[in-house]
């Protein structure tokens, strides 16, 4: 007899409404609904403080140079692409954009020929000077650019290679290659052993066993290393503005020739911009899904 009373003075008893649904339950799906709704709102606020930014930079591109300084800000108007035919023909920022392609390239597809035999022969070999190598691998990202920048400048005009495209690859990818060997090291170490000593007992050369086994294995990491070494090779402007001069100037340093002391052209400054972001836009969607897998690895094991 005490039995239901006592359900009830606790809060579990079924509500007549819906006799299986306690009112314990009841809070707790309430509160659960309530949480999501928050997370929502609270993404939803990161999505847009992070798209405005490229929104802003899109639609000042496509407005008049009136309506782009217009205050209060002038949210419908008629568009118009003149600042990019300003930018891509007036300031030769189309000319930038494939040196930039080029470098970038370039870079990416070295570092990693170079990095995944390096980062394959961290992960599975032991040898001496090991841990000497891998930290001075790391150590490379430890140095500030603006130190080198002066030293890579006497090296280069030394050379006779300032200007040139081939001066930019190289100091690329001295930044680059460590990063690839970071990333592919770790995702190397996460492939079973076994695999590889299954090969070798088929007969497998050390190479095949790299090319045909691990290569696709690692796949994930290796898109990531590649998006990060292009990432930065386009981005660049600091070594690009010191090494540079005409033939090989990058985007980023053709975004800085606006500046002057009489007036800003905004319109092409954001078109330069907005033509400088749509191929890294465009990269990283085509590679998304790979992007996910790279980033994630290692987190469940």
């Amino acid at each position: 007899m005490n039995a239901p009373s006592t359900q009830r003075a606790s809060g579990d008893a079924a509500l007549p409404g819906n006799p299986g649904l306690t009112a314990r339950a009841r809070r707790a799906r309430s509160a659960r609904r309530n949480a999501t709704a928050w997370h929502f709102l609270g993404l939803l606020v990161v999505f847009l403080s992070s798209v405005f930014p490229f929104y802003w930079m899109v639609t000042t591109s496509l407005k008049s140079q009136a309506e782009a300084l217009a205050y209060p800000p002038v949210w419908l108007f008629k568009p118009t692409f003149v600042h990019y035919v300003e930018a891509l023909f007036t300031h030769e920022v189309g000319g930038s954009l494939i040196n930039s392609l080029i470098i970038a390239s370039s870079t990416t597809v070295l570092s990693i020929l170079l990095g995944t035999p390096a980062a394959y022969a961290l992960a599975r070999y032991e040898f001496r000077g090991k841990e000497d190598l891998w930290f001075w691998f790391i150590s490379n990202r430890m140095v500030s650019p603006v130190v080198l920048a002066v030293p890579f400048f006497l090296i280069a005009t030394k050379l006779d290679i300032v200007d040139t495209h081939i001066v930019l690859i190289l100091l690329y990818i001295t930044f680059s290659l460590p990063i690839v060997i970071w990333i592919c090291t770790d995702q190397f170490r996460n492939i079973p052993v076994e695999l590889d000593e299954a090969a070798r007992l088929d007969g497998a050369s050390p190479w095949r066993i790299f090319w045909r086994i691990n290569l696709p294995l690692a796949m994930p990491g290796i898109v990531v290393s590649a998006i990060f070494a292009f990432i930065f090779s386009w981005n660049d402007l600091l070594y690009a503005l010191v090494l540079t001069r005409t033939d090989a100037i990058t985007s980023p340093v053709a975004a800085t020739s606006y500046m002057s002391g009489y007036e800003l052209p905004w319109g092409e400054i954001m078109a330069t911009g907005t033509l400088i972001v749509l191929p890294m836009v465009v990269f990283a969607l085509l590679v998304s899904g790979r992007l996910v897998q790279g980033l994630t690895m290692g987190a469940v094991k």
